[in-house]
Formats: structure tokens, C-alpha cells, sequence
């Protein structure tokens, strides 16, 4: 049994990730709790919101008025603030342990009708659900980045997740402006199943000279018209999170997932792209 009606949205983590997902729900009329462990953390959350609602106003692309939206949006470190959401949306750090403990956790603040989401683009939602007694209402909402840009969001279903909660997923995810596709709960789901020997694939070639990176990336954009090539949309993601990703899948799938060298090399060294100035462009 889950709600009917969604008012209130829960974001865990004030990052890259759960700050955009607060943005787009308080941008589509949602009152917003935007929680993370410390404050610091949470403030560095209202300035990624406020410079993208500056950026997209300015290209006439948002409906919404700026200050109205980041109004919407209400900052705390206290998980108990999320008792009163009608779902909860967790966007913390890649880790398995670190996301249990989180679900636990709400699963003692939040009614047993709100529903559990999490932005996990990889783990197993089984897993994550598997502490709470009822784990028929945690689903997986990944979705893409940057939130308020891409239109996409993959639902995964978990072993245990019920229909009812699968449904109320989509039309959540439709009432926020995204289009979603559904995976079942396999290593990668759909897209970083896909995605991530194509961007190791991309590394490998530049590390053996197959091209320039810049070629590599042209080619990839204008021979199969994607909009980013790999070297460039590692450097988006993150070297360190398409490394993670990789050795998850890696373990999980075998050597056709193992991370490209030249990605550990880049990682080890701090270059992980966009987010530090230098991944395998400067920016």
C-alpha cells in the first residue's frame, strides 16, 4: 500500500545528483526536504540549485520563477524532517553498506505507505531492501545527469518491489517531466550495462593509439549520433564513478566489464574529469 497522492518529496544527499532530483520536483510544484549529513553539504546543495535555475532562466528555459522554485526547497541534516514525505529519494554515495543503513533508517521515520526510492546506478535494489520489513515499497529511480537537463529515468523493479509501487514510480517520474524505461534488478540495469564497455572500449582505443581523443569522440558523435563521445562523457560523469561503476560490474559480470587501465591511471591521479578541471580534457 502505497500513497495516492504525492505532495511532499524527500531527497537524501544534497549532491550532484540529489540536488538536482530536489530541484526538478520543487521546479514541478513539489514542496521539497532536502536532507545531507552535514550543513556544509547541504548549503553547497542550494548553491548547485540556484546557479542551474540561473542558467537555465537564462536561456528562457525554465517556466518556473527561480526564487519561487528554491523556495520550495527546505534544507536539514535531521532524517526525521522526512517523516512527513510522501516518498523519499535516496541519492547518497555509491556504497551498499552506506545506502542500507540510509533505508533503515527511513523505514523508522517514514509511514509504511511512503514510498522508498533509490538513485543507485548499480547496486542491487534487493539488496538495498533487504534489512526492511516490507521492502515491496523500495524501487530504484535513476536518474540521469544532469537531472534537470535529461529527460530520462530508469525504474528497476527489485524481487520484492510490488506493482502498485512500480506504478506509482512512473507516474512520478512522468508528473516530474521525465520519460522512464524499466530493468529488471541485473548488474548495470539498462543503460550502465550498456554504457560502460563503451566508454572503457573508448578509453582502451585512446590508450593504444587507435586516435586522437578528440577523433575517438567524433567519430563516436557523428558516426552514430550520440551527443557526447566516451572520453567527453567520462569526463562529465566522473572517471571515479565510472571507475566504480565498472568494478561493480566487473565483479558482478566478468572481464568483458573490466576497467580500462588508462581509467584507473586517470583516477589514482585525481584527474576525474570536469569536476577538478582535468579528466581527459582540460575544462
Amino acid at each position: 500500500m502505497v500513497r495516492e497522492t504525492i505532495d511532499r518529496v524527500g531527497v537524501v544527499g544534497a549532491g550532484t545528483m540529489g540536488s538536482g532530483i530536489a530541484q526538478v520536483a520543487a521546479t514541478n510544484g513539489y514542496d521539497v526536504v532536502m536532507r545531507d549529513v552535514e550543513a556544509e553539504f547541504v548549503e553547497n546543495g542550494f548553491d548547485s540549485i540556484e546557479d542551474s535555475l540561473g542558467r537555465l532562466d537564462a536561456k528562457d528555459a525554465l517556466e518556473a520563477d527561480p526564487e519561487t522554485v528554491l523556495g520550495r526547497v527546505e534544507g536539514t541534516t535531521t532524517l526525521a524532517d522526512l517523516a512527513d514525505c510522501d516518498v523519499v529519494v535516496e541519492a547518497a554515495v555509491e556504497d551498499m553498506d552506506v545506502k542500507k543503513e540510509i533505508f533503515r533508517d527511513l523505514e523508522a521515520v517514514c509511514d509504511e505507505d511512503v514510498l522508498l526510492a533509490t538513485n543507485t546506478s548499480t547496486l542491487s535494489i534487493t539488496s538495498i531492501a533487504s534489512p526492511l520489513s516490507n521492502p515491496e515499497r523500495v524501487i530504484g529511480l535513476h536518474f540521469m545527469n544532469p537531472v534537470p537537463i535529461m529527460e530520462g529515468v530508469e525504474v528497476v523493479v527489485g524481487e520484492k518491489t510490488s506493482d502498485e509501487v512500480t506504478a506509482l514510480a512512473h507516474d512520478l517520474a512522468a508528473d516530474l517531466g521525465k520519460t522512464t524505461w524499466e530493468s529488471d534488478d541485473k548488474p548495470g540495469f539498462v543503460t550502465n550495462r550498456i554504457l560502460m564497455p563503451w566508454i572503457n572500449e573508448g578509453i582502451r582505443a585512446y590508450d593504444e593509439d587507435v586516435a586522437s581523443k578528440e577523433d575517438i569522440d567524433r567519430g563516436m558523435t557523428l558516426g552514430t549520433n550520440v551527443p557526447m563521445g566516451p572520453l567527453t562523457l567520462a569526463d562529465h560523469i566522473g572517471l571515479d564513478v565510472c571507475l566504480h561503476a565498472s568494478e561493480t560490474l566487473y565483479e558482478e559480470l566478468g572481464d568483458r566489464y573490466k576497467p580500462a587501465y588508462l581509467l584507473k591511471r586517470k583516477v589514482e591521479a585525481g584527474d576525474l574529469g570536469k569536476k577538478t578541471g582535468r579528466g581527459f580534457y582540460e575544462y
